[in-house]
């Protein structure tokens, strides 16, 4: 069974930073591609930033310049570094892992999520 843990979250002032951490159960490069998402109250899910198997990364533009995804393969984790934080960052994150199953279907694994609230 595979599993994604996400820790990392917190409180933070506007203007401060966080790193969020994912951890998956086996080899990190297996996936596809794993992204960060969030989910704002009231608001629907949203991938933020992904990175692909192959070391490719795409941010959504809101945190485009503030957020910085990356992977250290040896410790099957990725990680969101997010800098410059802002209250419109408020939101539960969740780390999303994707594979291909033997039947080259798409497989989605998911975190708990962590909260993160950005407030003075």
């Amino acid at each position: 069974q595979v599993q994604v843990v996400e820790y990392g979250g917190g409180k933070v002032q506007p203007g401060g930073s966080l790193r969020l951490s994912c951890a998956a159960s086996r080899n990190i490069l297996d996936f596809l591609v794993v992204g960060w998402y969030r989910q704002a109250p009231g608001k629907q899910r949203e991938m933020i930033a992904s990175i692909t198997n192959t070391g490719s990364t795409s941010y959504v533009d809101s945190v485009k310049g503030r957020f910085t995804i990356s992977r250290e393969n040896a410790k099957n984790m990725v990680y969101l570094q997010m800098n410059s934080l802002e209250p419109e960052d408020t939101a539960v994150y969740f780390c999303n892992a994707r594979r291909l199953d033997y039947a080259m279907q798409t497989v989605d694994y998911w975190g708990q999520g962590t909260q993160v609230t950005v407030s003075s």
